[in-house]
């Protein structure tokens, strides 16, 4: 049985053990096709597709986006994507190169193997080990402190991405950010160090309001997350405030690779050689009450219990630990909390993720979708009763004299 929504109420999902005998289960009844030749599989996710769209298309008072590596994996330009941590582990080997990268698995202990016997490539359990290992390990036996250093730094030059055209990213901030201006602005969270979230934003011509000044230096303050862009040219007749649309909030969990610490400011800027990044590792909780991580997590659990609140996970693994406790307990606290979680599969052997598979057969108000990234923004609700005006881009060409 492949599940294709999970919720208590709604659910869609399919047998193909027989191939010449497709079943598919909406909400927990075979659909019966009659003599119908329609691809059964296509019926199915067609359905999936319009479940999940009728929540979405609900206004929900304040709405949430979770992205984590997922939503950059396999995406960029000219030819450089993001990667997985599989990937990540086969680049750091051949940087490092085979026989120093088995090594320094060999001096931190490392040996955790799948049950085929192959080893298991978690690069962030690697940089957990390595890290506390370095001043305890000869450097005449291996410099593992050059060897973390370098991970780190081929892993901040993986995120330099430039974003491609098309992309998801555009067309899915275009559609979920189109809201009655009235209602609080659209919150995106993001665990990714990349730019493509700014870089859609510019390309369709929004306001980010990041925590960072809009005066240069960008100089990053908490309270910058409490102001907002209104125009007053039609509100001095009537007194009120008249929110532009195209603005949204942007919360980078983990750092970003252009934030740099110079001295005790945080600042943006292009390229810093030491940007403030927290690196894969086991001890992201602890890097997390540090500033200006601290202040993005305290939003996050802030805006996670507030009234009538979506939250949306896309390419998210489950695996942060502070992250999931502040969702859990939005879950467990908040009665008008809702959670919806877009995943590649449903697959009821993920450790991180069958809590919430568990919790979805029971509860309403979590949902599981098997979508990809892609296809999730390109079947995201139009809500073309608040379409955006874009400011049309206007080329002048004066000829040479």
């Amino acid at each position: 049985m492949r599940y294709l929504i999970l919720n208590n109420n709604s659910n869609v999902s399919y047998d193909d053990s027989d191939a010449d005998n497709v079943k598919v289960y909406i909400d927990g009844k075979e659909h019966d096709f009659k003599d119908s030749k329609e691809n059964r599989v296509d019926y199915a996710i067609a359905t999936k597709r319009n479940k999940y769209s009728q929540i979405l298309s609900n206004q929900f008072e304040n709405l949430l986006l979770l992205t984590g590596a997922g939503s950059s994996i396999g995406w960029g330009a000219s030819g450089k994507v993001g990667k997985s941590m599989v990937n990540l582990w086969d680049d750091a080997e051949s940087l490092l190169t085979k026989q120093v990268f088995d090594k320094l698995l060999e001096k931190i202990g490392y040996n955790e193997t799948w049950a085929d016997g192959s080893i298991v490539k978690n690069l962030e359990k690697v940089l957990s080990m390595a890290t506390p290992a370095i001043p305890y390990i000869p450097k005449a036996d291996i410099d593992i402190e050059d060897c973390v250093s370098k991970i780190k730094d081929f892993i901040k030059e993986a995120c330099q991405l430039d974003i491609p055209p098309n992309s998801p990213h555009t067309l899915l901030l275009n559609k979920i950010t189109k809201r009655k201006v009235t209602l609080p602005r659209f919150k995106l969270f993001t665990l990714n160090y990349d730019l493509m979230f700014e870089q859609a934003a510019c390309e369709s011509n929004f306001v980010v309001i990041d925590g960072f000044s809009f005066s240069h230096p960008r100089t990053f303050s908490g309270r910058n997350y409490d102001y907002d862009i209104v125009s007053r040219n039609k509100s001095r007749v009537k007194e009120e405030d008249n929110f532009i649309q195209k603005v949204f909030h942007l919360y980078k969990l983990h750092g970003s690779v252009n934030w740099e610490k110079n001295s005790d400011k945080i600042i943006q800027k292009v390229n810093p050689s030491h940007p403030l990044m927290i690196y894969p590792h086991q001890s992201k909780y602890e890097s997390s009450y540090e500033q200006p991580y601290f202040e993005m997590m305290s939003r996050f659990q802030t805006n996670l219990r507030k009234e009538n609140v979506l939250l949306i996970t896309i390419g998210f693994s489950f695996g942060d630990k502070h992250i999931v406790t502040a969702i859990i307990e939005a879950l467990e606290q908040n009665p008008s909390f809702q959670l919806m979680i877009i995943n590649r599969g449903i697959d009821e052997t993920n450790e991180n993720l069958k809590p919430f598979i568990n919790a979805a057969k029971k509860y309403s108000n979590i949902s599981i979708v098997a979508e990809t990234f892609e296809d999730f923004s390109k079947n995201y609700p139009d809500l073309k009763s608040y379409n955006q005006e874009d400011a049309r881009q206007i080329i002048i060409n004066i000829p040479n004299s």
